[in-house]
C-alpha cells in the first residue's frame, strides 16, 4: 500500500471515530490529524507532479537528442551522396550497371541507407531542365501516386445579387465532367561515342542527363500540345473542351482566339511555328508597327505545329491559351530519371547507347483554356 492509500485509509478511519467522540476535545485532536494529513498528501501529489514533469522532460530530451542524431545522420548521408567519391562510383554504376563499388561505399559509410540515390546535382538538372522548358515550365506540376482525376466544370450557373427580403435564390445548376491523367513512360534511346563514355564523375552525368531531360521534355511537351490540338468543340464527361476558330494570320487573329477563352484563362500565351510567327511579323510591318499583332503575350514555339503555309485547310497551326490554367503533369515517382546503359548493339560503331526514362502523366483539365486556331478553307 502506497502511503496515500495509507492517508486515505486513515482519513476514512477518522470519519468514523468523529461521529463516536464523546468529548469536543477528542473531535479537535482528529481535526488535527486530518489537517496534518491533507497537508502530507498535498506534499506527496506535488512531488509526483515534479516526478511525472522530470520523466517527461527526460523522454522529449531523448526524443530531442535521437532526432538530432538522425538530422545528423541524414545531413552525414547527404553530404557523402554529393561527395566525389560518390559521384564518380555513381557515373560508373550508370555506365557499368554494376552496383557493388558504390554499395560497398555506402555500406562503408551510410550501412543503414543502402538506397542507390542520384547526387543531388543530377535531380536539380533534371529539375532546372523542366523549369527552363519555354511551355512545360508553365504546366502545373504534382506529384500523385497512380491515375490522377480532375474535376472540371462543363457550364454552372452566374453568381446572383440577392435583395433583402426577396425570394431565395435557385440553386446553381452545375454540370461537371472528370479528366482522368494516366501516366506513362516517356523513353529517349541516346548514343554517344566511346570518348563520352571516358568522361568521368560530373561531366559524363551532367552530358547524359542534360541530353536526354532535353529529348524527354521535348517528346512530353508534343504529346501536350497534340492533346490540345485533338480537344472536341463541345465538352463531354471526360473531356474539357477547345473553341476552334478558321483565321489566317492578320492583325486581329490573335485578339479574336484570345476573346474564345474562359474567364479562368488569365495569362495565356501564344505558341506556333517559327515560319508562323514569320508571318504575322509581315502583317505587323505591313501596318508599319501600328498594330502589336500578338497582343502583347508571350509567344512560344514548337514545331509540332505546321508552319501556316505548309498545314493544311482547317488544320490547327497555333494555340492561344493558359496552360498553367488549363494542363497538368503529373510525376508519380517524382522527376528523377531511370537511366539503361547499352554497350553491345552498336559496339562496332565505336558507339554505345544508353535509354533515359521518366514516368509522367499529361492532360488539360479546364474547359476553354485554350483556343485552337486553324488555317482557313480555301474558297474556290
Amino acid at each position: 500500500m502506497t502511503r496515500k492509500e495509507e492517508i486515505e485509509s486513515r482519513m476514512k478511519e477518522i470519519r468514523e471515530e468523529v461521529e463516536k467522540a464523546e468529548t469536543e476535545e477528542q473531535v479537535k485532536e482528529l481535526d488535527k490529524e486530518v489537517d496534518a494529513l491533507k497537508e502530507e498528501k498535498n506534499l506527496i501529489s506535488k512531488q509526483e507532479t515534479l516526478d511525472k514533469t522530470a520523466k517527461e522532460l527526460e523522454i522529449k530530451s531523448v526524443e530531442a537528442k535521437k532526432i538530432e542524431k538522425e538530422e545528423d545522420k541524414r545531413m552525414d548521408i547527404k553530404e557523402f551522396r554529393n561527395s566525389k567519391e560518390y559521384v564518380n562510383a555513381y557515373a560508373e554504376y550508370v555506365k557499368t550497371g554494376n552496383d557493388e563499388e558504390i554499395r560497398a561505399l555506402l555500406t562503408e559509410n551510410v550501412a543503414e541507407s543502402g538506397t542507390i540515390a542520384v547526387p543531388d546535382f543530377v535531380l536539380q538538372e533534371v529539375k532546372t531542365a523542366w523549369e527552363k522548358s519555354d511551355i512545360m515550365s508553365l504546366v502545373r506540376k504534382v506529384n500523385i501516386k497512380g491515375n490522377l482525376k480532375v474535376q472540371f466544370e462543363i457550364s454552372g450557373d452566374d453568381a446572383v445579387i440577392h435583395e433583402e427580403g426577396t425570394a431565395a435564390v435557385d440553386e446553381e445548376k452545375l454540370t461537371e465532367g472528370i479528366a482522368e491523367i494516366s501516366p506513362q513512360s516517356i523513353k529517349k534511346w541516346i548514343s554517344i561515342s566511346d570518348e563520352v563514355m571516358d568522361l568521368t564523375g560530373e561531366y559524363f552525368l551532367r552530358y547524359i542527363y542534360a541530353e536526354l531531360t532535353y529529348r524527354i521534355i521535348k517528346k512530353a511537351t508534343d504529346e501536350l500540345i497534340n492533346m490540345i490540338v485533338k480537344l472536341p468543340q463541345s465538352a463531354t464527361k471526360e473531356s474539357p473542351s477547345a473553341a476552334k476558330i478558321e483565321l489566317a494570320p492578320e492583325a486581329a487573329t490573335i485578339a479574336t482566339a484570345f476573346a474564345h477563352l474562359s474567364d479562368e484563362a488569365t495569362n495565356p500565351v501564344v505558341t506556333m511555328n517559327k515560319l508562323t510567327y514569320a508571318k504575322f511579323k509581315q502583317v505587323q510591318y505591313a501596318n508599319n508597327y501600328g498594330v502589336d499583332v500578338f497582343e502583347g503575350f508571350d509567344v512560344k514555339f514548337n514545331n509540332q505545329l505546321p508552319a501556316y503555309d505548309a498545314a493544311d485547310e482547317q488544320a490547327v497551326y497555333m494555340i492561344v491559351g493558359d496552360y498553367s490554367q488549363g494542363s497538368i503533369a503529373n510525376f508519380p515517382n517524382g522527376e528523377e530519371l531511370t537511366i539503361k546503359v547499352d554497350e553491345l548493339s552498336r559496339k562496332k560503331e565505336d558507339l554505345v547507347e544508353i535509354l533515359g526514362r521518366q514516368y509522367v502523366g499529361l492532360g488539360v483539365v479546364a474547359d476553354k483554356a485554350f483556343t485552337l486556331v486553324a488555317k482557313p478553307k480555301s474558297i474556290p
